[in-house]
């Protein structure tokens, strides 16, 4: 486990902790890694789980199916970030979402019965674990609260100014890249993609962004 010690350590989940706390806590999880390739799933809506998983190499994709193929992407997951917490912490639920790797992937998983369960040597640093859960939970609740937004305004344009306006500022500058491509961003706004370019190609025609592939530049005058 030492060879990712450096993801780790730049983990929210293990915020506060020295390697040698890392190392103990990850024992104590029954920590385990596996590897993804790229469209394979970690897991399916439908399944049951104790285990959440954080990625150490790659990125995963959590999402919504229906028996048509059509995807609502609710979360693009990158290294040192975590997913299917809640559902491993409510013993008896079933995933309602896929998380799948966006490409190859390396992923930790940790049990969540025992990371809840009091350590028998009562160390402070599982307690600090649990603290920093609690904090990871509170951050997915914030992710999900975002892409609501997002949804609820009523024109792919208005979507599309909400999410990277919002990007903008999470990034701190008006040049960014976004996590998704093209088919992804138009599944995590939940609007078609043909309708989509159709906007980005009004918005800088009006002067508005320029935008190759994932990268965006918002101009001073955005006020939309």
């Amino acid at each position: 486990m030492e060879q990712y010690l450096f993801i780790l350590r730049n983990s929210p989940f293990f915020q506060g902790m020295t390697e040698e706390e890392i190392l103990s806590v990850l024992h104590c999880v029954n920590a385990t890694v596996l590897r993804k390739k790229k469209d394979e799933y970690i897991f399916r809506a439908g399944d049951s789980t104790e285990t959440m998983g954080l990625v150490l190499r790659g990125s995963v994709l959590s999402m919504q199916e229906d028996l048509w193929g059509h995807r609502n992407i609710m979360e693009r997951i990158g290294a040192g970030d975590y997913f299917a917490e809640p559902f491993a912490a409510t013993p008896g639920s079933v995933l309602n979402v896929s998380v799948v790797a966006d490409e190859d992937t390396e992923i930790m998983l940790l049990n969540m019965g025992r990371l809840l369960k009091t350590c028998p040597n009562a160390c402070a640093h599982h307690n600090r674990l649990v603290r920093n859960l609690v904090s990871v939970m509170a951050r997915r609740v914030m992710n999900l609260n975002e892409k609501i937004t997002h949804m609820a305004k009523r024109s792919t344009r208005e979507k599309l100014l909400s999410y990277l306006s919002a990007e903008s500022m999470r990034q701190g500058k008006l040049s960014f890249a976004i996590p998704y491509d093209r088919q992804q961003l138009a599944d995590y706004l939940c609007v078609e993609r043909a309708a989509m370019s159709v906007e980005l190609s009004k918005l800088q025609k009006e002067g508005l962004l320029k935008t190759n592939r994932n990268q965006f530049e918002l101009c001073a005058k955005l006020d939309v």
